[in-house]
């Protein structure tokens, strides 16, 4: 009888975005990533690979929701 050793899980990666696919989801230019990049206008994270730029999917989604505003109602 063999024993079944558990295999190693495989870690799940983010999904990376390049700039002009984040770009399209946050319906801004290359350009206006580049500049906020730049500038550290807004907390909107990055990953660097080299030379190259990616956004993970995820701080997209979170970074959109933290820019969500309510309004209040007035009495």
């Amino acid at each position: 009888m063999q024993t079944q050793h558990p295999q190693p899980s495989t870690p799940v990666l983010p999904e990376l975005l390049t700039p002009t696919q984040a770009a399209q989801v946050l319906n801004v230019t290359e350009g206006t990533l580049a500049i906020w990049r730049c500038e550290k206008r807004y907390h909107l994270p990055f990953v660097k690979v080299g030379r190259k730029v990616f956004y993970r999917k995820s701080d997209l989604i979170d970074w959109l929701d933290s820019r969500v505003r309510q309004l209040e109602h007035a009495l």
